[in-house]
């Protein structure tokens, strides 16, 4: 492994010349010197996700950041439900116990 960083716009101009057919995966990998395994993991992203592919892992942070947002904010409606009840049930017992 020689350490080399590629950018999302090569990856997807790779992927884009080999999905229109311009160039075979074999000639891309002597053209750029890239292994057969790595042109294929690329491939494989581009197929699973388009143009969206080779995003920076901050997408996804951001995806599961917001999920997480939204998984807290329903914990505060239904604690903030269940607290709206129990004042109200502590209310009527307050009212039962003076009536009494």
């Amino acid at each position: 492994m020689n350490g080399r960083k590629h950018t999302r716009e090569f990856k997807l101009q790779v992927c884009r010349q080999i999905a229109s057919g311009q160039k075979r995966p074999a000639q891309v990998c002597r053209e750029h010197q890239l292994a057969n395994s790595l042109l294929s993991r690329w491939r494989a992203e581009y197929a699973a996700r388009g143009e969206q592919a080779f995003a920076a892992k901050v997408v996804d942070e951001v995806e599961a950041l917001r999920a997480q947002v939204a998984e807290l904010e329903q914990f505060c409606g239904q604690l903030a439900l269940e607290n709206k009840l129990l004042k109200k049930a502590l209310q009527r017992s307050a009212l039962e116990s003076v009536t009494l």
